[in-house]
This record gives C-alpha cells, structure tokens and sequence, in this order.
C-alpha cells in the first residue's frame, strides 16, 4: 500500500513540474543583478545637484503651504516663512529660486552649496 502511494506521488510530482519546464527562476531571486535600477529620486521629490556631489530633495506639501526636505542623513518638514519662497523650521532655511536652492542649518558653513535642478522651475512652490 505504501509503495502504491510513494508511486503516485512521484507520478503527480513529476506531471506537476513538467509544466514548469520553462520557467525564469532567475526573476523571483532577488540581487542577481538582472533588474533594472530603479530611481532613487523619492516619489514627487525635485532633485537638486549640489557642490562636492551632494543632493538634497525637495518635496512640495499642502498646497506649498511646506515642503518635505529630504537629505542623505535625515529628512523634515520646514514651513513656508509668509508668502516667500523660503521654508523654515527652528534654525533650518530652505531657499528656493527657480532652479536653484540655498540651504542653511545654522552651523558656520552650510552643508549644501550650489544647489540646482536640471531642469526648469522646480515643483516647490507650485
């Protein structure tokens, strides 16, 4: 009874991967270096090139009204300072200006300098 059943299962075994015959395992294992890169430019973000190599982004919130700033090693939410393009949160400024963006944190040399999109007007202030 035992060998009938061993038996079958090996016949349903093998019926059952035949039909697999053709099949990209490759696909399903991640890192094998086959897929594309994706961006690393955050969803909704505008990408800003800096000095020394450096990017920051810049994501518009409320209407303008804030933007979510995300750096390399942290991201916050900064306020708009009236109706200026300048965002800020304690001693934190974003300036924006067209293409460009200014960046200050406070500290006697700021992180980000020569800051600019490739392109025209960034999203921020829209």
């Amino acid at each position: 009874m035992q060998v009938k059943l061993l038996s079958a299962s090996l016949a349903c075994a093998a019926l059952l991967l035949a039909g697999c015959g053709d099949m990209n395992v490759k696909k399903y294992i991640p890192f094998t270096g086959d897929s594309p890169e994706r961006s690393r430019v955050p969803t909704n973000a505008t990408e800003y090139q800096c000095a020394g190599g450096k990017r920051l982004y810049v994501r518009t919130l409320d209407g303008g009204e804030a933007v979510w700033l995300i750096l390399q090693e942290r991201e916050l939410r900064l306020e708009r300072i009236g109706s200026s393009t300048r965002y800020s949160k304690g001693n934190t400024v974003l300036s924006l200006n067209g293409n460009e963006a200014g960046f200050a944190d406070g500290t006697a040399t700021p992180p980000y300098t020569g800051c600019k999109t490739g392109g025209g007007e960034p999203a921020a202030g829209k």
